[in-house]
């Protein structure tokens, strides 16, 4: 067929990055200013807070549920004992 097509390497170069490269994304992203301890704490807090609006969520789903049932059952229990 035609002509043989570049590999990667050919199109994205050699793929390393220089050491300036590296602290300027470790600074854009808060690693090189002391940042980072504060972020993990700000994500942990963010976590713990959904986690338990999750279980306080869960817990209503299973009470309201637990609640249907029992309505359900009396409703039925009313209906074919008359």
């Amino acid at each position: 067929m035609g002509s043989k097509a570049p590999s990667w390497a050919d199109q994205w170069g050699s793929g390393s990055f220089s050491k300036e490269d590296d602290e300027k994304f470790m600074a854009k992203i808060g690693h090189n200013n002391g940042n980072a301890s504060k972020k993990m704490a700000e994500v942990k807090a963010a976590a713990s807070t959904g986690l338990d609006k999750a279980k306080t969520a869960a817990q209503k789903v299973k009470s309201g549920t637990s609640v249907g049932i029992k309505w359900v059952k009396n409703q039925y229990q009313k209906k074919t004992s008359k």
